[in-house]
């Protein structure tokens, strides 16, 4: 492994093109289609005793390489781990016709090559746990170095890559967040849901207070809204008979970036029929807790400077009530004038469009950024809540419920609107709204009302996203995820390496 010759990454892509086209003189393949992978590092070191003298395949990428005379000592690296292999000048075999390197063309591989290894497990004399390698055969050749470091978490978003093999934690995060996934989906089959599809494109896009995207549907020329909810669809089929239905999928939304925000994001969402809010409440602590325990195994958790323990008792906190405590504030009564000279005393921010209804939940996460939680936030007035249904006898309120943890949202849920006039009213207020300049108010659908002239049963319906996951991890939303959305850019070396063949574009900048 000649890579000290020449420091810089040209260069030294530059030597491994040399080495790959004296392996093909070989008539070595340095990318076969198939590898012989019987198990994998893990299984190996974590079960050695049922390993140990045994004759095994392996195979992963080479992360370390260490030339000891006649020895040869070296780490593989595979998802769940990496290996020590061994490897003896006077027991390697060299079958150059079947892709096995002998000990003289071992020179001809690199760090971050992908190779394949057969030998017997055992531990060297320090007792490291290691594979004694009779037969090696590359099944990658890398053309680049692996960095032993990135320079900035942009370019951990950038080449994640990269990332995942300098940081095998991060792997160990993302498998987290696979269970995370499946333990929900598995915990609402096990109630009787089942999984439904939905329309990521629709005409007229709805069930949350967002800006969307926009798009063309050349066949049908009409523009369309990639989903910001899967809610007003799911009801649809509640209104055709299922009962018990939920979503898993991507939902997209045209608003800032933050730590707690992406525009592309996952979330599950399900629709309960003859429950009402009080029902899902019950139904979302009992799945808090098992998330929980079985991706963590522990209730008890620190993010974002709180501490919370999903096995207490969960606080219900009264919208109206903790506004008044907090702020002095009738949210029914008190004046626009009044409620925008209390956000500018506090030196609240408010983003977007000025409004009473912002304003309002404007006081409200400025209380909710200093509660640990866990929480219910109940009791959200009709004015905020345009798909919820109210309290019989206070119409002003809904059967609505937030689980506030951390500081921050991380689910909604309500008992849902069946009555088609009721409906047609909110859906009438919220484009007043959007008239007026607030492009997150929900858009008016009017197929969604003739549905509910049909008829839906009393429901009650619920939603998280990955949030959740950030949050229970510690992390951020673009560190949570695998490829965040960035603006698009190409490495430097890249642009030089391919400058004779690729014609690339300017990236405008604003």
């Amino acid at each position: 492994m000649e890579e000290n010759l020449k420091s810089n990454l040209i260069g030294q892509r530059e030597i491994r093109l040399e080495k790959l086209k004296q392996i093909k003189e070989l008539g070595i393949n340095p990318y076969p289609a198939k590898a012989n992978k019987e198990f994998s590092n893990g299984d190996v070191i974590s079960k050695f005793e049922d390993f140990d003298g045994k004759e095994v395949t392996l195979t992963g990428r080479i992360i370390a390489w260490r030339e000891h005379g006649k020895l040869v000592f070296g780490d593989i690296l595979d998802q769940t781990g990496n290996i020590q292999i061994m490897i003896r000048k006077d027991s390697l075999v060299e079958d150059i016709d079947n892709g096995y390197l002998g000990w003289d063309k071992l020179e001809l591989l690199d760090l971050a090559d992908f190779v394949e290894v057969f030998g017997t497990i055992g531990k060297t004399r320090t007792g490291q746990i290691s594979i004694m390698v009779s037969k090696i055969r590359l099944l990658t050749k890398s053309l680049r170095p692996i960095p032993r470091k990135l320079k900035n978490k942009e370019q951990m978003f950038r080449r994640r890559y990269l990332d995942l093999v300098i940081n095998p934690d991060r792997v160990k995060m993302f498998e987290r967040k696979a269970q995370f996934w499946r333990v929900q989906r598995e915990f609402l089959l096990s109630k009787g849901f089942i999984e439904v599809e939905v329309p990521v494109l629709e005409a007229i896009t709805g069930g949350a207070d967002a800006s969307p995207f926009v798009t063309h549907h050349n066949a049908l020329d009409q523009d369309f809204y990639l989903r910001i909810s899967t809610e007003l669809y799911q009801k649809r089929l509640i209104g055709a008979g299922f009962e018990k239905i939920y979503t898993f999928g991507p939902n997209f939304r045209n608003e800032g970036m933050d730590d707690e925000h992406l525009q592309e994001f996952y979330d599950i969402e399900w629709y309960w029929a003859y429950a009402n809010f009080r029902d899902n409440m019950e139904l979302v602590k009992e799945l808090f807790r098992k998330i929980a325990n079985d991706v963590y195994g522990k209730t008890e958790f620190s993010t974002r400077g709180h501490t919370f323990d999903l096995a207490d008792e969960w606080e219900e906190l009264d919208y109206t009530e903790t506004i008044k405590k907090h702020f002095d504030i009738d949210i029914f009564n008190d004046s626009d004038e009044k409620i925008l000279q209390v956000i500018k005393e506090n030196n609240i921010e408010m983003g977007g469009e000025v409004n009473r209804n912002r304003m309002i939940d404007t006081l409200w996460k400025a209380i909710r950024a200093k509660i640990s939680g866990p929480a219910f936030l109940i009791n959200q007035p009709k004015f905020i809540s345009p798909l919820a249904k109210s309290y019989e006898d206070n119409q002003d309120i809904t059967e609505r419920f937030q689980v506030i943890i951390a500081g921050s949202e991380l689910g909604n849920g309500y008992s849902e609107i069946n009555d088609p006039q009721d409906q047609l009213d909110r859906f009438l207020d919220q484009q007043n709204l959007r008239e007026s300049g607030d492009d997150e108010a929900q858009m008016l659908d009017i197929d969604f009302v003739e549905m509910l002239e049909y008829g839906m049963p009393p429901t009650s319906g619920y939603g998280q996203s990955e949030r959740v996951f950030w949050f229970l991890e510690d992390v951020t939303a673009r560190e949570g995820t695998f490829f965040p959305q960035l603006r698009n850019e190409i490495e430097k070396s890249t642009k030089e390496i391919y400058k004779d063949k690729v014609k690339f574009a300017e990236v405008k900048k604003k």
